[in-house]
This record gives C-alpha cells, sequence and structure tokens, in this order.
C-alpha cells in the first residue's frame, strides 16, 4: 500500500510515506484505511497506528508518466504525530518532481495552519480539505489562507446538505459512504452542491452515490457523470506533452 495505482476516480496513483490515523470527526467513522489494515495485517505490522516510512519517499522519482498522485491515502499528512522535519522531506520530493500533481487532503485544518508559514509549499501541490457536513465548513477558512495553487474541498463521505463559501476554491469531490454500515447520501444533498458550484465557477466531480459497495448506487447524478477537473490539470499535462521528460527526470535523480 505503499505506491499504486487505485481505483479512486480522481486520481491516478496514491503514495504513503506515512500510514495510519485517528478518528477526529464523523467522516472518520467507518474507515475505509483502517479496514484495509485490518484485512491485510501482514502489510500493515502497526495495524493503524500512525507510522512513518522514510524509505517510499523518494518512489515518485520512478515514475515516468506525469500523474496525479494521492499523499497518504491510508494516513493523514498533517497529523499530530507526523514530525515537520519529515513533511518538509515529503516537500522536497514533491518539488524535485514537477511533472506530477500531488493531491494532499487533510481533516487537521488547524495543524496545517500552524505549520504553513514553516512550509514552502511547491507549485504542483493541490491541497484540500474534508467536508463532509455543516459542522466541519469552516475548514474551507483555514484552507484559504495557504498559498498553493490549487484548493479543493472533498465532501465524502456526504454526511448531510452542505452550504460552502467557494471562494478561492477550484474543485469540489462529493461522494456518498459504501460498506456494509454506510449512512445513506440523499441525491438532493449532492446536486446542491452540484449547483453551488456551477454558479461560483469551480470543477464539480461526483465520485460515487455510495452503498454496499463503492460501486452499488453508480455515479450518474441527474443521468450524467460529472468528471471535471481543475483548469490546472490540463495546462499541467500541455506543459509536460512539450518538455524532454526523459531528461527532466534524470536530472532530479
Amino acid at each position: 500500500m505503499s505506491s499504486i495505482s487505485t481505483g479512486i476516480e480522481w486520481t491516478d496513483k496514491t503514495w504513503n510515506p506515512t500510514t495510519g490515523c485517528d478518528k477526529i470527526s464523523s467522516g472518520c467513522l467507518h474507515c475505509y484505511a483502517e479496514a484495509i489494515t485490518h484485512r491485510f495485517p501482514r502489510n500493515f505490522p502497526n495495524g493503524f497506528a500512525l507510522t512513518l516510512h522514510p524509505e517510499r519517499l523518494k518512489e515518485p522519482l520512478r515514475w515516468r508518466t506525469p500523474s496525479r498522485v494521492f499523499v497518504n491515502s491510508m494516513s493523514d499528512l498533517f497529523h499530530k504525530d507526523v514530525p515537520l522535519d519529515f513533511i518538509q522531506q515529503v516537500f522536497s520530493v514533491i518539488r524535485a518532481t514537477p511533472w506530477h500533481i500531488y493531491q494532499i487532503l487533510t481533516k487537521r485544518h488547524e495543524r496545517l495552519d500552524e505549520l504553513s508559514s514553516k512550509l514552502d509549499f511547491p507549485q504542483n501541490v493541490w491541497l484540500g480539505v474534508s467536508v463532509e457536513n455543516q459542522n466541519y465548513v469552516n475548514r474551507l477558512e483555514y484552507l484559504r489562507r495557504v498559498p498553493v495553487s490549487v484548493r479543493f474541498v472533498s465532501c465524502e463521505p456526504l454526511l448531510g446538505e452542505l452550504k460552502l463559501d467557494l471562494s478561492n476554491i477550484d474543485w469540489v469531490i462529493v461522494g456518498g459512504e459504501s460498506g456494509q454500515k454506510h449512512r445513506p447520501m440523499q441525491l438532493n444533498w449532492a446536486k446542491d452542491i452540484r449547483n453551488q458550484c456551477q454558479n461560483a465557477g469551480v470543477a464539480f466531480f461526483f465520485k460515487q452515490v455510495g452503498g454496499r459497495t463503492p460501486k452499488a448506487g453508480g455515479k450518474l447524478l441527474d443521468d450524467l457523470v460529472w468528471d471535471e477537473m481543475p483548469n490546472a490539470w490540463h495546462e499541467h499535462i500541455k506543459i509536460w506533452k512539450n518538455t524532454s521528460l526523459k531528461s527532466t527526470i534524470k536530472a532530479q535523480k
């Protein structure tokens, strides 16, 4: 589970320089990452306890195809037990691999705010916060303070109706919860967020309705697939198609 191609539709690869986490809000109740550690205990000898993996830091240097890389699908980079020095090392690798886009998603908005002045955010970082219901919309205020090129919001699992201030937000992802104990999502909640995105000119990505399995309810909303990406991704691909990627990678080794 260190670096793999993934079934997460809005990314291409996952990169896990840390694994493990703690539950801090209602969206964490049925954490898929924790379930994976229980399912594959040999791969996770520390279970779901926060664990650093410095041996994984240089993995992206070997990936030649420009990709969207989800950082820490099995953890949270801004967990209180991840040292600032380690986060800086992660950012150094990101800066050294400008042909990739790195998507960092956190629920630790307060630690993000605490550390942001001590971090030099590379241009190829997309930073997001999770907002699963109206109790956590304040995470957006913290996100707006961080100097990154793309800011995004993950409303997954969507657990209620949301009214969002989308100023200086580039992308919203919405998805219902999956699993035997999933909490059903009302389609009107997702449709309303889509409408808010359209009114604000923000890219909207609908991942799934949810159900007993991730694909149980499908991914159609009003009979359409919504898979919009920020303009920054399309511009990124154009740039790298016209760049000598091989020489760039060789220079970074």
